[in-house]
C-alpha cells in the first residue's frame, strides 16, 4: 500500500445499489458517444498473448508481466498489460480505412503497480485505434482527438448527473490546457513531475500534457513510455481535477503511433534494437502496419471521477491489502 487518503467527512452521495447501475450507465453512455465522436467499432480483444509475439505492452519496461505455460501449446502465455500494439495490427488484419477505427474493453494484470486510491492491480480500459493519413501526423491533429475524447466525458457527466442530481461537484472544464513536459518542467523546475501535475491541474483543472517518454533538460523522464508504440512527440496524458480527492487524476495515455523514423530513434534511445526481430515491428518498419492514433481510457478512473468516489475500489472489484480495507471502512469508504 503505497499512499491511502482518507478525505475528512466522506460519504458516497450513492448506495452500493445506485453505484452499480451509475456504472452501468457511465459505460454505456461514455462508450457510444466516444463512438461516434471517433467513427469507432467495437471489437473483441484477447486478455492473454503469446510471449513470443512480442504483441504485450512494455509499460515503462520494468513491470513483471503475469504468465504461464500451457497444457497443450507450447511457449508462454502472458496476460495482457495493455493492447497498444494488438490494436495497430488488428486495424490492419481487418482493413479499417483511413479515419476509422475500434475500440474495445481492456481488462489487464499489472501486478507490480501500486494499490491506493487510483492504482488498482486490475487495470479495465477502453482500448482505441483509429487509421490515420501521413499529414495526420502532427499535434493539430492530435489536440483535435483530445478535445473530441474531453466532449465525451462531459457528456457522460451531464448524463449521469440529471439522472443523480445528489452528485454535486463542479462540470468538468470543457477548454484544454495543452502543455509539453518541457514546458511544464521549466514552469515548475522545483518540482517533481508527479507534482507537476498537480499544481498545473489544480490550476487548470482539465490538461493535456504533451511529448512524453524522451528525456528533459533536466535529465530525467516526465514518466516512461514504452519506445515501440507512441511517439513521444505526438502523444500525452490528459488529467481531469478530482473533486473528491482534491487532487489531479489521469484518465488517459494516448499518441500518434511510431513510423518507421520515429520508431526506429526511439528504439536506439532506450537501448531496445533487439526488438527489431519481433513481426510487430518488422511491420512498422516495412509499412506493411497502417499509420495510428490511439490509446487507453480508464474506465474504473472515469467512474470513480464522475461518480465523486475516494477509491477505485469503489467502483470496480479488485484484490485489496487488508489495512487498507480496514482503513477504508474506517473513513467510510466502502469497497465493492
Amino acid at each position: 500500500m503505497k499512499c491511502l487518503l482518507i478525505p475528512e467527512g466522506y460519504e458516497s452521495e450513492l448506495s452500493l445499489r445506485e453505484t452499480q447501475r451509475a456504472i452501468k450507465l457511465i459505460k454505456d453512455t461514455f462508450q457510444a458517444k466516444l463512438a461516434q465522436m471517433l467513427c469507432l467499432e467495437r471489437v473483441t480483444a484477447p486478455v492473454i498473448v503469446a510471449k513470443e509475439s512480442g504483441i504485450n505492452d512494455d509499460l515503462n519496461g520494468v513491470e513483471r508481466k503475469v504468465h504461464f505455460s500451457m497444457k497443450e501449446i507450447d511457449g508462454t502465455a502472458e496476460v495482457v498489460q495493455s493492447l497498444a500494439k494488438w490494436k495497430r495490427y488488428a486495424l490492419y488484419r481487418y482493413g479499417f480505412e483511413q479515419g476509422c477505427g475500434l475500440y474495445t474493453d481492456m481488462n489487464a494484470l499489472r501486478r507490480d503497480d501500486d494499490v491506493d486510491n487510483i492504482h488498482s492491480i486490475f487495470v479495465d480500459q477502453w482500448d482505441w485505434e483509429c487509421v490515420i493519413a501521413a499529414e495526420q501526423r502532427n499535434l493539430d491533429f492530435l489536440k483535435e482527438t483530445v478535445n473530441k475524447i474531453v466532449e465525451s466525458v462531459i457528456y457522460t457527466q451531464r448524463v449521469v448527473k440529471e439522472k443523480y442530481p445528489q452528485l454535486k461537484a463542479p462540470d468538468f472544464k470543457k477548454d484544454v490546457f495543452f502543455i509539453t513536459a518541457q514546458e511544464l518542467e521549466d514552469l515548475y523546475p522545483a518540482l517533481t513531475p508527479k507534482e507537476r501535475e498537480e499544481q498545473i491541474v489544480k490550476e487548470q483543472k482539465t490538461v493535456f500534457i504533451m511529448q512524453i517518454g524522451g528525456l528533459l533538460k533536466s535529465g530525467i523522464r516526465h514518466d516512461g513510455r514504452a519506445p515501440d508504440y507512441d511517439d513521444w512527440a505526438l502523444n500525452g496524458d490528459l488529467l481531469f481535477w478530482n473533486h473528491a480527492l482534491k487532487n489531479a487524476l489521469e484518465i488517459s495515455s494516448m499518441g500518434i503511433r511510431v513510423n518507421e523514423k520515429s520508431l526506429l530513434s526511439q528504439l536506439k534511445a532506450s537501448n531496445a534494437e533487439k526488438r527489431q526481430k519481433f513481426d510487430y515491428i518488422k511491420k512498422i518498419l516495412d509499412g506493411t502496419l497502417p499509420l495510428t492514433i490511439g490509446g487507453g481510457i480508464g474506465q474504473s478512473r472515469l467512474c470513480m471521477l464522475i461518480l465523486e468516489k475516494a477509491h477505485i475500489g469503489e467502483v470496480q472489484v479488485s484484490v485489496w491489502p487488508q489495512d487498507m480495507i480496514k482503513k477504508c471502512r474506517e473513513g467510510n469508504i466502502i469497497l465493492l
